[in-house]
């Protein structure tokens, strides 16, 4: 045996012994520590489901079968993955502890995500939603009709600046600054900024399954 190929050997022996010991040390179970943890990296990095599948040459309704724990991924799935998120594979196994539950967050410092009609801020960003989920959206001017969505729960829209449709059952709903709705997200409803400037709003998602991930269904519309 060569010295590479003994080498590559001992590497692959070294990970799965990472793998196991993290895998033990964990009160959580592997499928569900995965998960977690694939979405949290790519939130991080400012990834979509769509672009991160891309780019690891797997489907998106895969990765989102992983992430939300309903299937379990082959170890070849795993290192595509971690190639995909530029981290090594071990990384997939680790535990987020966050000693508190706080998010401060600085203007301009807070992680963007781009969809057709805009940009989502997440105002919560490193904590699981439990019961509401704050996103900061800018509308661009756009006359194109959006795809109407549904998920879980309820949502609340407040207009911050600008002018906005709110399409909510198919009943239109324009928004000046200091208006607001709350609705029934399984409504089929969608946003549309179809004036000249900027609209800017926020927006909570509560309560809600973490799986059904409705910031992330808004950014498909």
């Amino acid at each position: 045996m060569n010295d590479k190929r003994h080498q590559e050997l001992m590497d692959a022996r070294s990970l799965l012994n990472e793998l196991s010991a993290s895998v033990r040390s964990s009160d959580l179970s592997n499928e569900f520590l995965i998960g977690a943890r694939l979405r949290a990296l790519r939130r991080e990095q400012n990834q979509s489901i769509r672009a991160l599948a891309s780019r690891c040459s797997i489907s998106a309704n895969t990765l989102s079968l992983i992430e939300n724990n309903r299937t379990s991924p082959s170890l070849h799935t795993l290192q595509l993955l971690a190639n995909g998120l530029g981290v090594p594979l071990i990384t997939l196994f680790e535990e987020d502890k966050p000693e508190f539950a706080l998010v401060y967050q600085q203007k301009g410092q807070r992680p963007v995500m781009t969809f057709a009609n805009g940009t989502l801020e997440n105002l919560g960003e490193g904590l699981p939603p439990l019961g509401a989920e704050p996103i900061l959206v800018t509308l661009v001017s756009n006359n194109n009709d959006a795809n109407d969505i549904s998920h879980v729960g309820r949502e609340f829209i407040f207009c911050l600046e600008g002018k906005v449709i709110c399409t909510i059952a198919n009943q239109e709903y324009t928004l000046s600054p200091g208006d607001s709705l709350l609705f029934d997200a399984r409504a089929p409803h969608h946003w549309l900024n179809a004036y000249p400037a900027p609209s800017k709003l926020l927006v909570l998602f509560c309560p809600m399954e973490a799986r059904d991930q409705p910031a992330e269904r808004h950014l498909g519309g």
